[in-house]
């Protein structure tokens, strides 16, 4: 690679670091071309991205950068997972992808600049995804004007109630 070529990814992934919201450092030493494919189809519907990339270039990349705590990680086969919606969803991915994988090894992460250990990332990824947390947001929303209009049909049915029952006592009297 001549010098234009190492400018050109370091300025790629550069760019793609400063707008993720999360960046996964792993260890693909002996992943097969055929897992690593999955993997990075599984990051894609995350919304993430996988990249092998020269540890000195990606070094540079994410020096002066939110994920610059990364630096001093780019050891030995590395490659970086970088997410950009939704960072829960993509250490979801890596996680399990893991798990299921004896070959991909999580070494840190960097959440928004905060570095994170294999451990930290495996809660992180337990948490719901943002889609789930929207949903249940809007479902306690939505539970505060079902519960009103409950609690008002019901006062009204006893009002009813009590109405039939005055109703019905002037009758028999």
């Amino acid at each position: 690679m001549n010098r234009s070529e190492k400018a050109a990814i370091i300025e790629r992934l550069k760019e793609k670091a400063e707008g993720a919201s999360i960046a996964v450092v792993t260890d693909f030493k002996g992943l097969p071309v055929e897992e690593m494919t999955v993997l990075r189809s599984d990051l894609r519907k995350a919304d993430g991205e996988y990249h092998v990339v020269k540890n000195t270039l990606a070094r540079i990349a994410v020096t002066g950068g939110d994920h610059e705590i990364l630096a001093d990680t780019f050891k030995e086969n590395t490659a970086i997972a970088l997410g950009f919606e939704d960072p829960v969803a993509v250490a979801k991915a890596v996680v399990d992808f893991a798990k299921k994988s004896k070959h991909l090894v999580v070494k840190h992460a960097s959440l928004e600049g905060k570095l994170l250990t294999e451990a930290q990332l495996g809660e992180l990824a337990k948490l719901p995804g943002k889609q789930q947390l929207l949903g249940m947001a809007l479902g306690t929303m939505n539970a505060v004007p079902t519960n009103f209009v409950g609690l008002f049909a019901n006062i009204l049915r006893n009002f009813l109630y009590a109405l039939n029952a005055i109703r019905d006592q002037k009758e028999a009297a």
